[in-house]
C-alpha cells in the first residue's frame, strides 16, 4: 500500500510557487524547492516525474485556475464595470499579499530566449486578462480599441509595480498603483451610460 503523501497538492503547490516568485525559474535549484516543499529529491521526482519544467508548469496551471476563479469570471459577471474592477482588484491584493509577492509570470519568464518553455502559457494568462478587462471597459460607452488599449497599459503598470515594489524594498508601489487602477481604466471623461 503506498504511503499518504506527506504535503497535499495544493500547499505543494503554494510552496513551489512561492519559490518560483522568489528567486525566478533559473534560481529555483531542487535542494531550494526541497527545503521549500519538506520533500526529498526523490519524492519530487516522484510528484513531477517531468522536475523542474513540470513543477513550473503546474505552478502556472494553478495560477491560471485561480486567475480565471477569481479575475476572469468576476470580471465577466454582470453588473457595473466599477464594482468588477474592484472586485479585481480585492483579487489581486490577495493574490500577490499587497505587494509583498512577486509577479509569477515575470518570474518564469525566460530572459536567455524569446520562447520559453512557459511563454505560450504566459501569453495566454496575460491575453486572457487583457480581453476581459477590455470587455468591462467597453461597457462604459469606449469602443473596443480605447477599451484594449485601457486594459493593457493598466495591466502593464500594475505589473510594472510589482517589479518596482520589489526592486525598491516597499509595497508602496504597488498599493499606489492598485488606488489609481479605476482611473487608467475608466478615467479622463469616460463615456456614460
Amino acid at each position: 500500500m503506498p504511503r499518504p503523501p506527506t504535503i497535499d497538492d495544493k500547499a505543494l503547490l503554494e510552496r513551489l510557487s512561492g519559490v518560483f516568485r522568489d528567486v525566478g525559474y533559473d534560481g529555483a535549484s531542487l535542494a531550494l524547492l526541497s527545503d521549500a516543499t519538506g520533500l526529498q529529491k526523490a519524492s519530487l521526482y516522484h510528484r513531477f516525474p517531468g522536475g523542474k519544467e513540470q513543477m513550473a508548469k503546474e505552478v502556472l496551471l494553478d495560477a491560471r485556475s485561480w486567475l480565471t476563479e477569481n479575475i476572469l469570471l468576476p470580471l465577466a459577471a454582470d453588473g457595473p464595470a466599477q464594482e468588477s474592477i474592484q472586485t479585481m482588484i480585492k483579487s489581486i491584493n490577495r493574490f500577490y499579499a499587497g505587494g509583498k509577492q512577486a509577479c509569477l509570470l515575470n518570474m518564469l519568464s525566460s530572459p536567455h530566449i524569446h520562447q520559453g518553455p512557459f511563454s505560450n502559457l504566459i501569453k495566454e494568462i496575460f491575453g486572457a486578462w487583457i480581453s476581459a478587462l477590455a470587455d468591462v471597459v467597453a461597457t462604459t460607452g469606449f469602443d473596443k480599441k480605447e477599451a484594449r488599449m485601457r486594459a493593457e497599459r493598466a495591466i502593464a503598470l500594475l505589473h510594472g509595480s510589482l517589479v518596482m515594489a520589489r526592486g525598491m524594498g516597499t509595497t508602496k508601489p504597488f498599493r499606489d498603483m492598485l488606488g489609481r487602477l479605476p482611473a487608467e481604466l475608466l478615467g479622463d471623461g469616460a463615456p456614460t451610460r
